[in-house]
């Protein structure tokens, strides 16, 4: 089997289709719910200079969903490096993480978990192959 450019662009596609109807209830556009998703899962990653780096969102893109999320209260602006979610924020992210699962769940449907395990074995050798690759080693 042949993983192509195809397999990404069709499950950001699906994962964006999964998410619609959540940010429809929130009343969140996707790039806002993905931010706050990142945040909420990469506590390390916390400015809007990581998001862009990261994530790879134009700043301006970036600005504009980070100001809309903190206008509605989900994050807080800091000096410092720190968590910036608020309260309000936590029930969506605790739907998000459950949309993510889902999604995940989905995908992965007709695998047992053996497979599952196995994959995600395979998953984390071909994550530290990339970080040699990244580091200019072997």
């Amino acid at each position: 089997m042949d993983i192509n450019i195809e397999f990404a662009r069709k499950t950001s596609l699906a994962y964006n289709r999964t998410c619609k109807s959540l940010c429809q209830e929130l009343k969140l556009p996707q790039t806002a719910f993905d931010i706050l998703m990142f945040l909420a899962n990469n506590p390390e990653f916390c400015t809007a200079r990581d998001i862009v780096e990261i994530r790879k969102l134009k700043a301006n893109l970036v600005s504009v969903n980070v100001d809309k999320l903190v206008c509605d209260g989900y994050l807080e602006r800091h000096a410092v490096k720190s968590d910036r979610r608020t309260e309000k924020a936590q029930p969506i992210i605790a739907k998000g993480r459950q949309l993510q699962q889902d999604f995940i769940d989905r995908i992965l449907t007709g695998l047992d978990n053996e497979t599952r395990q196995k994959f995600l074995e395979i998953l984390n050798i071909m994550d530290q192959n990339l970080d040699n690759i990244l580091k200019g080693e072997a």
